[in-house]
Formats: C-alpha cells, sequence, structure tokens
C-alpha cells in the first residue's frame, strides 16, 4: 500500500484478523518514530551550530529554483545519521517525515525536505568542493569551542588514535590493513576528555598509524594555545607507541603540553628493568604483581634525553612479564603516570561509541573526496549526539551511552497536529515521560545567552 505526498492513506486502512477492531493508518506526514531530534534541534540553536556551519560554507548553485539552503540540507544530513539513517538513499523515506521537515526548517516544514538525489549532489558535488571539504574539517573543532565558549573548561587532555572503516568493494583509497586485518580506509582522530571529536581526517588503508599527523593535530593544539584559551590551566596529550615521533614530542614541548606516550621495548630499554624482570624466590602469587620504575633515556632520533616510566608485570601462570614503557614529561609519580596513560583506553570507547551509535564506518561512495565528506558528516553528527549527553542529560539518564540515548530518547514517537498558530508534536510517553524532555529543554536553555533585546521590566 502506498501513500501520497501528503502521507495519507490511498485505500484505507488495513485490518487485522485476530483482532478486528484494528485499523492500521499510514500517515507519514503527520507520524514520525524520530522525536528526541527536537531536542538535537534545540540544542543546535542555542549553541548556533548548523548556522556556523552554513556561513563556513560556499554554495555553488546560482538558480533561484533551489528549495533548501545549504544550511538546511546540512541539518539534514547531519541529523539523518543522528536517528541512524546513514544512507542518503533513506532520504525518499525521510522527505516527508515531520520531524525531519521540521529540522530542516525553511520551505521543508510546509512542503517537504529533500529527496535522495538531491541529497546526493549535495553530499557527493557540492560539499566535495575544496573549500567546503576544508569547512567540514574545521567545524567539528569550531563546533567544541562554541561548547568552551559557554562551558570554559581548567583542563584539556586529548587523546589521538587511529581506526579502521571496512570497506566491502572498490573504493578509492582502499587497501589491505596487515594490522586490522583487512581491506579498509584508515581514519586518523583526536578526542578530548568528554569524548568529543576534536578533529578528524580520512585516509588510505595501508598507510602507517600516525601517517599526516601534523594536519591532524596542530589545528587543534593551537586551538587550545595559550593565547587562543589563557584560562586553561594544563594541555595534556595521550598516544599509543605509533606516535611516539620525535617532531610530535619536540612539538608537544615546545607548546608547553604535558604528555605521556606509549613506546615500543628495545634491548637498551629493556635492561634498564632487568632487575625488575627476575622472579622473586618461592611460590610465585595467584594474583598480578605490578612494579614500577622510571629513568631518563634519549633514543639517537631525540632532541635530548626523556623521562621514561616503565611497568612490570607479572601474571598467574606466565613465565616471563609483560613490560611496557612510556615516555613523559610529566613529574608524576610513576604509578600516577601508568594510570594517566591507561586512561588513553576511552578514546578507544568514542571511536566505539561512532561505529555502532552513529555508524561512520559507512563509507560507501567510490570517489574518495566523497568518503572524506562522509566521515566528517558523521562526525558532526557524533559530536551533536556527544554534546546533548554532556550538556543536557538529567542526573537520571546521564551515563546512557550514546546507542541507549539514539534508541531510548531519539527514537521517540511523534504525533504532529497542526492548529491555525501552533504544531503541535504528540510524544509516545512509554519510553521517556515528560519530565525528562523538560528536564534536557531546561538545561539546553541555560546555554543559551541573554536575549538580545531584553523586555524591560
Amino acid at each position: 500500500m502506498g501513500a501520497n505526498a501528503t502521507g495519507e492513506a490511498e485505500t484505507g486502512p488495513l485490518r487485522l484478523h485476530f483482532d478486528r477492531t484494528i485499523k492500521l493508518a499510514f500517515q507519514g506526514s503527520s507520524i514520525s518514530s524520530d522525536g528526541g531530534l527536537l531536542l538535537h534541534r534545540e540544542l543546535d540553536d542555542a549553541l548556533g551550530l548548523t548556522g556556523m556551519a552554513a556561513q563556513m560554507m560556499v554554495d555553488p548553485r546560482t538558480g533561484k529554483n533551489g528549495q533548501h539552503q545549504i544550511g538546511g540540507d546540512l541539518r539534514q544530513s547531519v541529523f539523518s545519521r543522528l536517528a541512524g539513517w546513514e544512507d542518503v538513499n533513506d532520504a525518499d523515506r525521510l522527505r516527508s517525515d515531520p520531524v525531519m521537515r521540521q529540522v530542516v526548517g525553511g520551505k521543508a516544514v510546509k512542503t517537504s525536505a529533500a529527496s535522495a538525489s538531491a541529497m546526493g549532489r549535495f553530499e557527493t558535488q557540492m560539499l566535495t568542493l575544496p573549500g567546503n571539504l576544508a569547512a567540514l574539517a574545521e567545524l567539528p573543532g569550531r563546533w567544541i569551542d562554541a561548547v568552551h565558549d559557554k562551558q570554559p573548561p581548567k583542563f584539556i587532555t586529548l587523546d589521538m588514535d587511529s581506526s579502521e572503516s571496512p570497506v566491502h568493494g572498490d573504493q578509492e583509497g582502499a587497501m589491505w590493513n596487515g594490522h586490522f586485518r583487512s581491506k579498509c580506509l584508515h581514519p586518523l582522530f583526536v578526542f578530548n576528555q568528554y569524548g568529543d571529536m576534536e578533529r578528524c581526517a580520512l585516509r588510505p588503508g595501508n598507510v602507517h598509524s600516525a601517517d599526516g599527523w601534523e594536519d591532524v593535530l596542530k589545528p587543534v593544539l593551537a586551538r587550545y594555545s595559550r593565547s587562543a584559551r589563557p584560562s586553561l590551566k594544563r594541555r595534556r596529550f595521550r598516544a599509543d607507541a605509533a606516535f611516539a615521533i620525535p617532531a610530535l614530542l619536540d612539538l608537544l614541548e615546545d607548546e608547553d603540553w604535558d604528555y605521556a606516550i606509549r613506546i615500543k621495548g628495545n634491548p637498551k630499554l629493556h635492561s634498564q628493568v632487568e632487575w625488575l624482570s627476575k622472579r622473586r624466590p618461592g611460590r610465585p602469587p595467584n594474583h598480578i604483581v605490578r612494579h614500577y620504575t622510571s629513568f631518563h633515556y634519549r633514543a639517537k632520533s631525540w632532541s635530548k634525553p626523556r623521562r621514561v616510566v616503565a611497568k612490570v608485570e607479572f601474571h598467574p601462570g606466565e613465565l616471563f612479564p609483560r613490560v611496557g614503557f612510556v615516555v613523559t614529561n610529566r613529574s608524576l609519580p610513576n604509578e600516577r603516570v601508568l594510570a594517566f596513560y591507561n586512561d588513553r583506553g576511552t578514546a578507544e570507547q568514542h571511536i566505539k561509541e561512532g561505529k555502532y551509535a552513529i555508524k561512520w564506518t559507512r563509507l560507501s561512495c567510490m570517489k574518495f573526496a566523497a568518503n572524506e565528506v562522509l566521515l566528517q558528516l558523521h562526525a558532526l553528527a557524533y559530536n551533536l549526539a556527544n554534546f546533548l549527553r554532556t550538556l543536557a542529560t538529567p542526573e537520571v539518564i546521564e551515563t546512557w551511552s550514546l546507542t541507549s540515548l539514539r534508541e531510548r530518547l531519539i527514537k521517540t514517537g511523534a504525533r504532529l497536529v497542526r492548529h491555525g498558530r501552533y504544531a503541535i508534536f504528540q510524544m509516545a510517553a512509554a519510553t521517556l515521560p515528560r519530565k525528562i524532555f523538560a528536564q534536557v529543554l531546561d538545561l539546553i536553555n541555560g546555554l543559551r545567552g541573554p536575549p538580545d533585546n531584553p523586555v524591560p521590566a
């Protein structure tokens, strides 16, 4: 059974045999499964995010018949992914969705959002223009700056890591990666301690994990420099052994960043902990035994000696100890340095959330530039979802993952009822009660500044 342009049933409701009093009516233009997107749109408005993005992009269209402005198309791209609709083919189903039309705004409110073909042209042609692609790469950081302008942090901790985006075709740049044991593209990410993605870049599948780190990391460090953010008291950086690069260490020290970066073991390093690597006499204990030490060490490629913290672990049933080394310029005790480094595991958790909640591994275009755009759009959707979690979730749901927020908040059913002056969305209360929505809105409104023209008392 189809539906016409207004979403009304063409041949009447369907009947169910198990209970003949039940009828199924398809009112596509008045029912939505994504009512919670209205909260994200409210947060977007409070922080001025997609408005900022539209100002940074260039619309090459010269005709006057375009139905949607670039800001509306961008909202449709980002909010669709936020709700789990990661493919532009879904646009034909979503264009009549009342919540999506309201989110897109403009002419879409009374007519429809963009079609799949229009969104395809927007993402693979307009956004792949060099200027727009550069703007997309800048936007995650600009959005985070907008948040920090509202709630300035006292310190910042950056985690850098790479990941895989498996592909199943002949996409440009897709290569076999021996570490991941898959044919993939190989994106690089930088996150902060709140889980926000500071910047990302898409790379061919066979490059080294740290390839292109300067282009990704240097703009982020510049945004948090003493001149840009003088209120920051501490600046800290963590990464695994792939990023133990002499130029990166020098840069962090020159920019006054504290760091803890894992380094690979070698005979000279192991000789420094040989005295800890020998098992003690007697029966081995049934628990893990850890020993720590630190020393100064200068690799041939380093500009100077640096502090290295070592951890030696004896595990029950294992003949040889596990030994790890971290280079750092922090003056903390050995155990605290290792604890600080181990917290970088949260970056891996953020990557997993992006994969499963936002589905940013869905890079199915044949052209590399088009897949770059898709990754950046997923990054914006991820950040908007994370902003809601960190800035506007009440205590009762503040520990929810992005997946839970999508399935239990965004996927709230809503029915649109229009009156002369108002559009009322009747929200399903089965998943989350009105109280939760009201608390989220209160927190979002707390982010808004004072009105431009306050009404006199």
